[in-house]
């Protein structure tokens, strides 16, 4: 069961790369078919590297620690 606790915990290990950079991610939403749903903040927001950043590196991150995610979309 993917709960948003356990997404949240795996996010705060990617923050810190992301803040370096000056930006962020916010967790919007856990639905129940696995589907992560994200807003990139900050710097990451308007970077034009964000899609790889949010395919690349956040869901793949995700993916590896919760078997229970199938994707990682930004909202």
């Amino acid at each position: 069961m993917l709960d948003r606790a356990t997404v949240e915990d795996s996010l705060n290990k990617i923050r810190p790369a992301l803040q370096r950079d000056g930006g962020n991610v916010e967790l919007v939403d856990v639905t129940g078919d696995g589907i992560v749903k994200v807003k990139l903040v900050g710097a990451c927001g308007s970077c034009p590297m964000s899609l790889m950043t949010l395919k690349g590196g956040i869901e793949a991150r995700l993916k590896s620690e919760i078997p229970d995610v199938k994707a990682v979309e930004a909202v």
